[in-house]
């Protein structure tokens, strides 16, 4: 399977980095797992809703941009589908079963996501109705895909 994560902004914070290399790395037998940052958009402190739109539009058009036609697209929102990770893990297993070898998991920058970015989404992912940075969601991320990986497998990381 090969898994992309697109992702807005720039991560660096060399605690994080090295926490999603070692995911990345372990998930290596399972996986191509591949980090895609864009842009975030530079924008001032107190946005109107209408420069709000604006800047979610073109981090979503830069977004777009990084994620293959024929990927099957997952999108983190604080309003998407909360899933245990037994369930992702399931998900997972089904995609490729069922012949979608590229998953494209999407991150958003401070703003969200755009439309159009959701519109693409085949599905959306919520680890809470908190909010998180999305720096720290990498990792998050990263480290839940493993654990589907050795669910999926029956391994014992899971408990």
């Amino acid at each position: 399977m090969n898994i992309s994560i697109v992702t807005v902004g720039k991560l660096k914070e060399k605690y994080l980095k090295q926490g999603i290399a070692e995911y990345t790395k372990r998930l290596g037998p399972f996986a191509k797992v591949e980090v895609i940052e864009v842009s975030d958009e530079k924008a001032p402190e107190n946005l109107s809703e209408t420069e709000m739109i604006q800047v979610k539009k073109a981090e979503g058009d830069r977004i777009l941009g990084k994620i293959s036609p024929d990927a099957h697209v997952i999108a983190l929102a604080i309003d998407g589908k909360m899933k245990t990770s037994e369930q992702l893990a399931h998900d997972l297993d089904q995609l490729a079963t069922y012949g979608k070898s590229k998953v494209a998991f999407v991150i958003g920058g401070s703003l969200g996501l755009s439309e159009n970015v959701l519109k693409r989404a085949n599905d959306t992912l919520s680890f809470s109705k908190m909010t998180f940075p999305h720096q720290l969601m990498r990792l998050i991320l990263v480290e839940q895909i493993y654990r589907a990986f050795k669910i999926n497998r029956g391994e014992p990381y899971h408990k």
